[in-house]
């Protein structure tokens, strides 16, 4: 019986245009349920996707402290999401919803 090869699934290798890295930061927007370094952990698969040292050049940061701060182990500065938001080419927006009691 031949053995079947598996490859560990990468997320940033499917993300090829603006319109699908930006529906995939907003499905993990809505997945995260405040989780900080979940949602450093997606702009850190949309890094990878673009070109991490494009994106930290654009972004005013290190290559390596880009890394450290997308890797979903820490909880990255808000200026630091900005400013990684602002180097993908991608918008926060609101909507009102629901407040909690």
């Amino acid at each position: 019986m031949a053995k079947t090869k598996t490859s560990k699934y990468d997320v940033a290798e499917h993300l090829r245009t603006a319109d699908e890295m930006a529906a995939y930061l907003e499905a993990c927007l809505e997945e995260a349920n405040g989780d900080a370094a979940f949602v450093a952990k997606a702009l850190g698969d949309i890094a990878r996707a673009k070109g991490m040292s494009q994106v930290a050049r654009d972004a005013g940061l290190s290559r390596e402290s880009l890394y450290k701060a997308l890797s979903g182990e820490r909880t990255p500065g808000f200026d630091t999401i900005l400013k990684v938001i602002g180097a993908l080419g991608l918008k926060l927006h609101a909507e009102a919803g629901q407040a909690k009691s």
